[in-house]
């Protein structure tokens, strides 16, 4: 097997004038002394952008985890102080992407391959928002969006039986010439087609129960906010509860 990181996601700075109205909003709430989690995948790499910047010119002091080797390389690139996560008990703020997101703001994610540490990173984390654009919001998860589900290599053609027993099939993801795919800490990733159907509250307890399943990417609980990127500019989202109080 071939240890491949996730995909480069690297943004250029663009045009000084140009502004990029989601990525600002979700750094827009971050304070000198945070530590900062860094989501990963490029819409992720936009608001790391818009942080450096703030970084640059406000002069704000911030320590940053990053959720992946990729959003660190982008991080490392526009100088944003790095800390080792391993030392740290809390995260003040994380931002992050998602490839779905339904009406309850529940979510699914791993598109990048990094979904265990970003669920990892955002159970330490004091205030989470996620970024999409308005093509990721969904009546039903699973609409367009396979759902990734990180396994140990070992064991995996009984993982696979047993995803198959809970009405999950999927391919194994590969690299685009042919390599197996293999996050930074390792494992395999099944995407699996989610069918309607699918009670997502018991299907992810299901998938917590199967051993040799690292994680998944159903994120129900994990945000505090969602924004969206929209013709007219950027519109947010909270869970009812909230919204409600």
């Amino acid at each position: 097997m071939c240890l491949v990181e996730p995909r480069d996601t690297t943004v250029t700075e663009p045009h000084a004038q140009e502004r990029d109205l989601l990525a600002e909003a979700a750094v827009a709430e971050i304070q000198s002394g945070m530590i900062v989690g860094l989501g990963t995948g490029r819409t992720a790499a936009r608001a790391i952008l818009a942080l450096a910047r703030r970084v640059r010119d406000e002069g704000i002091a911030i320590h940053c985890v990053p959720t992946s080797h990729a959003s660190e390389t982008t991080a490392r690139a526009y100088h944003l102080p790095i800390i080792d996560f391993a030392m740290i008990e809390r995260v003040d703020y994380l931002f992050d992407g998602a490839d779905e997101v339904d009406p309850r703001l529940r979510m699914i994610k791993g598109k990048g391959g990094a979904l265990v540490r970003e669920r990892i990173v955002a159970h330490a984390s004091e205030r989470n928002v996620f970024m999409v654009g308005e093509d990721k919001l969904v009546d039903r998860l699973g609409t367009r969006s396979p759902l990734p589900i990180a396994v140990l290599a070992y064991g995996l053609a009984s993982v696979r039986h047993r995803l198959a027993n809970i009405g999950l099939n999927g391919v194994v993801r590969r690299t685009l010439d042919g390599q197996l795919f293999l996050t930074d800490n390792g494992s395999l990733i099944i995407d699996a087609t989610l069918e309607d159907g699918h009670d997502i509250e018991s299907l992810a307890q299901e998938l917590n129960a199967i051993p040799g399943v690292i994680d998944h990417g159903l994120f129900l609980e994990e945000a505090d906010e969602v924004l969206v990127e929209t013709a007219e500019g950027v519109t947010r989202m909270v869970p009812t509860s909230v919204h409600s109080a």
